[in-house]
């Protein structure tokens, strides 16, 4: 699992022996913080939506087919697949973390950055691509 509650989950086991993370960044709302005051459900679908898509597509080497086909909505499948894809490249500038899940960005799961390349375009309907997916 990668997703944003299993982080906040290791948060909450790791303050049982002694508040280490200040409750307030586990009560506050979540956000990647691009913008003043951006939350990430302005931008995202919520969690029990979102988190589900990351795993299969991240976790389970799932297509966008395969998402698409277990009843998640087209639409939010490809967004969320293509801001995944498009972002490989700010995980490579990043140092290495700590591996919570099945799988690492970087070392268990690689995608080209070069050529825009992006496996699952052209797969669906044109129309669920996003403007940098020509």
């Amino acid at each position: 699992m990668v997703e944003a509650t299993l982080v906040y989950e290791l948060c909450r086991w790791r303050n049982r022996t002694g508040e280490v993370i200040p409750e307030s960044v586990l009560t506050k709302a979540p956000s990647a913080e691009l913008r003043p005051d951006q939350r990430d459900d302005q931008s995202l679908p919520p969690y029990e939506v979102l988190d589900p898509v990351i795993a299969g597509y991240v976790d389970g080497d799932r297509s966008v087919d395969d998402l698409v086909a277990a009843g998640v909505d087209p639409a939010v499948v490809e967004r969320i697949v293509r801001l995944i894809d498009v972002a490989e490249f700010k995980r490579r500038q990043s140092p290495l973390g700590v591996r919570i899940s099945e799988k690492a960005f970087g070392r268990d799961r690689r995608v080209p950055i070069t050529n825009r390349y992006r496996p699952h375009v052209g797969d669906r309907d044109a129309s669920l691509r996003g403007p940098d997916d020509r």
